[in-house]
Formats: C-alpha cells, structure tokens, sequence
C-alpha cells in the first residue's frame, strides 16, 4: 500500500494530527483535496460579492492558499472542528477582496434605489406600503427581478456590516449577526465578548419592529415572506425594515471603531512621551 492509499483511510481529524506530528507535504496535500468542496462551496455562495471584480476560479484558488495557510494555523487542541475554522477564513478572504473593491455593482445600486424610490412613492400614494406586486407593476419588473435585487440589497447591507465588524476585530471576521464559534486567546476572547456587548447594544437602539426584524430573521432564521406574515405587513416593508435596521448597526459599529482608534492613538501617544 502506497502513501496515498494510506492516507485515504484515515479520516480527516487523523491526518490534521499526522501533518502536526510530521509536517509532510503529502499529508498536506491530501487534506486540502479534501476541503476543495468546501471552497466551492463558500465560493458559489458569495458570488454575488465579488462577480463584479473576479471570477469564481481565482476565488477557488485564492480559498486553495487560504486552506493551506489554515492547516498551518489550526490548532487541533481546541475544541473548534477545522470545517468552522476555514469557512471563516475562506469567507474572510473574499471580504477581504471585496473591501478592496467598489464591491456593489452599479445596476445593484441603481436596481435597489429605483425600488425604494418606488415604495415611497407607492406609501404616499396609497397610504400603506405597497406589496410586491405593486412595486413590480409600478417598476414594469418581474417579481423574480425584484426578488434578484431585494436579496442582493440585503446580502450587501449584512456583509458591509460584517466588514464594519471584522475592522473591529483586526479583519479577523469572526462576531457577526449570524453568531459563530471561535476559542482564541484571552485578548481575542474579551474583544469578541466587547464587540458582541457592543453589536447587543446597538440591537437595543433600534425601534421595536426593527428589533423584532432582526430577531425573527437571525435568530428565528425565517426569511423574508414569513416575516412579512409574521409582522402583517407586505414583503418590501419587511425587506425596509431589515435594511434600515442594519445601516443603523453599521453607523453604531463605526461609531465604536473610531472611538477605539482614537483611544489606542492616545495611548501611542502617551507611550512615546514616557
């Protein structure tokens, strides 16, 4: 039996054990065939992110490297499954790129303000917010089109939130709405619990129907047509409130990230004057 055939019927968690004990690069190469799928995967996933700029085999390689770098990194005494541990590094990367970029495509902006334009309108009009229906007769768009653009509007919205986040944490993205797991050590332990303290009191400046928005969605994880039912209300006054809710998180967040900045300035400050 070759070395190959030897790895194959090891399970994963053995041969992140092997490549600690022996650094080999076979061992290596044999873990990050395995996880390609999950690079796919995450790539497919976040499409809409960076298809403006890229395209999904650089994603695929730039995750490749990003895997590479993981195994490297990964430590496997902590109770943390190294599926978790790459997806928010593969995830991270592509924020990454896409800080870097004007990562909102003009007709996504454009698509996403003639619609709010048109549910203003439609409210003064009617008296009510509109359903999507409405919005989609008003607009001379089909509703698979305004679905394209509500989805794309939200992912944005949620996914500059989580830069806003990750410049928080020192672009280690890792604290977002959609709550993850991470065992890091007690200095990146108080930071996420400071920065989930924060996110928490941000959630609490908002109005209650945002409140309940936000809890139905990432948390109760219901989508936008349930919450719509839930609330009473049509499927673009869900999608306005969900919106609003998130850029005032991010207004919140930012707020706190330049208050941190301009005190560790100080601190640099006070340090060389000793």
């Amino acid at each position: 039996m070759n070395a190959q055939e030897q790895y194959k019927e090891k399970t994963n968690e053995e041969l992140l054990k092997l490549y600690k004990e022996t650094g080999s690069l076979e061992v290596k190469q044999e873990i990050v065939m395995r996880y390609i799928y999950l690079v796919k995967s995450i790539a497919l996933q976040m499409r809409d992110i960076y298809m403006s700029f890229t395209q999904v085999d650089d994603i695929i390689s730039e995750g490749v490297i990003a895997i590479m770098s993981s195994i490297d990194k990964f430590d496997i005494e902590k109770n943390v499954k190294f599926e978790t541990f790459i997806s928010k590094r593969i995830k991270g990367m592509i924020i990454d790129l896409a800080r870097k970029q004007d990562w909102v495509p003009r007709s996504t902006r454009k698509s996403t303000r003639d619609i709010e334009e048109a549910m203003t309108t439609l409210y003064n009009k009617l008296g009510y917010y509109p359903s999507v229906q409405e919005v989609t007769e008003y607009l001379n768009i089909t509703p698979e089109k305004y679905q394209e653009t509500m989805r794309k509007a939200a992912l944005f919205n949620i996914l500059s939130l989580d830069m806003v986040l990750a410049e928080a944490q020192g672009n280690e993205v890792g604290v977002s709405l959609p709550q993850g797991e991470k065992n890091e050590q007690p200095e990146s332990k108080f930071l996420k619990k400071e920065l989930t303290e924060v996110l928490a009191e941000g959630v609490g400046t908002l109005k209650e129907n945002e409140q309940l928005v936000i809890s139905l969605y990432y948390i109760e994880e219901l989508n936008m047509r349930q919450i719509a039912d839930v609330l009473e209300v049509s499927e673009p006054r869900v999608s306005q409130i969900h919106t609003n809710a998130i850029k005032k998180l991010r207004k919140h967040m930012e707020r706190f990230n330049e208050e941190r900045e301009s005190k560790k300035n100080v601190s640099r400050i006070l340090r060389s004057d000793v």
